[in-house]
């Protein structure tokens, strides 16, 4: 029975079947069916005469061989898991199809080692790369930028396209919220030790806390998941009267661990978060955050990257985008005895 079902389902034709009857190479019946205006006419004729009798449909592979392009562009986030990155993909998915484009997700496991090989690995699958948060150096970045078509997403080296969600403003908007609210010790709980973001807002914190006459304290590194809020939760616990955490996901954590030990939010302890996330708003109490167009940066990052593997150049290869503070009712007054 499954000879002679296989006897009468033929064969997809191959490149080579169509090369075969056409008396030509199989780098000649790409040409006349991808670029045709590459070969003869005469040429052309009969490798589409070929084709048309052996029903040979062209693979995308096949017409990739030829113009060089893959029409896929990466996206390599650090942690696919992180509410914040769904709006990334999202707003990057929908420009690139809009334009012709797939879009190939990859979680690089917050892995500077994962990040490398998988864009090494990329530059034959994909026409260019757009890295979300890296943990790359800037050497590393600039080198990777040379040899293939790269857009980076909240990093900053120099001669490397990128968009930079302006969080760091963002932070100084929440050190002045908690600070009308009468606190004075205020805590920023950081993110992972190489993250560029969240050594800026550390930075911008700095400045400001001077300005305001605030004892402001730094509690981490930590990991940006809410298994580490427990953590970060404890150590910040009576030695401040607010937090400004790295991420939504690690400040949800927190107020778990927190509501476990009895300490009230926001009465005993505000806390702010960053990106309003899904959830930011259904969480007890609703977290107060840093809203950031996460959306839009995705859309701009492929804008830049489709221009920079058109080579035509956008006249725009950094772009700076606008945050806000979103209060809600997870920060409130500091308490009468702070």
């Amino acid at each position: 029975m499954s000879e002679d079902t296989d006897a009468a389902t033929p064969r997809p034709a191959t490149i080579g079947d169509v090369a075969r009857l056409a008396g030509v190479a199989t780098s000649t019946v790409s040409r006349a069916l991808t670029v045709p205006g590459r070969v003869s006419e005469a040429t052309r004729q009969r490798v589409v005469a070929a084709a048309n009798e052996l029903s040979y449909v062209p693979s995308s592979h096949a017409r990739s061989l030829v113009s060089g392009t893959t029409r896929t562009v990466a996206l390599l986030v650090p942690d696919i898991a992180n509410p914040f990155y769904f709006g990334l993909i999202r707003g990057a998915q929908r420009q690139l199809r809009a334009a012709g484009y797939a879009q190939l997700l990859v979680d690089t496991e917050e892995s500077a080692e994962i990040e490398a090989d998988t864009i090494d690995l990329m530059r034959k699958s994909a026409d260019g790369v757009i890295l979300a948060a890296s943990r790359l150096d800037e050497r590393q970045l600039a080198t990777l930028a040379q040899r293939q078509p790269l857009v980076t997403v909240n990093r900053d080296v120099p001669g490397v396209p990128s968009v930079i969600i302006d969080t760091p403003d963002g932070a100084r908007q929440a050190l002045l919220h908690l600070r009308s609210l009468g606190h004075r010790r205020i805590a920023y709980v950081g993110g992972p030790a190489d993250s560029w973001s969240s050594a800026r807002r550390w930075q911008a914190l700095q400045s400001t806390a001077a300005e305001l006459d605030v004892d402001l304290q730094q509690s981490g590194p930590w990991m940006p998941h809410a298994e580490a809020g427990a953590t970060a939760a404890d150590a910040v616990v009576g030695t401040a009267t607010a937090c400004i955490v790295f991420n939504d996901v690690l400040a949800f954590g927190m107020l778990r661990r927190l509501r476990e030990r009895g300490v009230r939010v926001p009465e005993d302890l505000s806390i702010v978060g960053c990106d309003d996330i899904f959830g930011a708003d259904f969480c007890d109490p609703p977290l107060t955050t840093i809203a950031a167009p996460i959306e839009e940066a995705g859309r701009v990052a492929v804008t830049m990257l489709l221009h920079t593997i058109a080579g035509t150049g956008s006249g725009r290869t950094r772009a700076i985008l606008p945050t806000y503070l979103r209060a809600r009712r997870s920060s409130g007054p500091a308490p009468a005895s702070a």
